[in-house]
């Protein structure tokens, strides 16, 4: 990746989890909440259908910024995220950053990521290794 420099935005992520992802997600995961595989029960307890994975979406985040370093996953030495709205399936998911700090070869970038104007994840800050 060309030098960043503090107030450059990061390269958008977008990504559309279809309706199956949060099966395939709790597979992996091992996090089988009826919340993400269960439309009846979503709805019964509230929710609009089921919700994705707090989790996936900070993958997403994750992979938005090791992208700075080619995808290399070892570049990415710190992150942190709140988690701030319900993420849904079939919706595209927008992951957006700008530069906070950059310098020795390290950059520290504020990373959001939403559906629309629903913020899921948001005072996200990732510290990746570039140089």
């Amino acid at each position: 990746m060309a030098d960043l420099n503090v107030g450059d935005a990061i390269p958008e992520l977008k990504v559309t989890p279809d309706k199956y992802l949060p099966h395939r997600y709790a597979g992996a995961s091992g996090d089988f909440n009826p919340i993400h595989i269960d439309p009846e029960l979503a709805k019964a307890v509230g929710l609009p259908g089921t919700i994705l994975h707090g989790l996936y979406m900070m993958g997403l985040v994750a992979r938005a910024a090791t992208d700075l370093a080619g995808g290399e996953p070892k570049a990415l030495k710190r992150l942190s995220v709140q988690f701030r709205g319900m993420g849904a399936p079939e919706t595209e998911i927008a992951v957006t950053g700008t530069v906070k700090e950059a310098g020795d070869g390290t950059v520290t970038v504020d990373v959001v990521a939403a559906q629309g104007e629903n913020q899921t994840i948001r005072n996200a800050e990732a510290e990746v290794v570039v140089g």
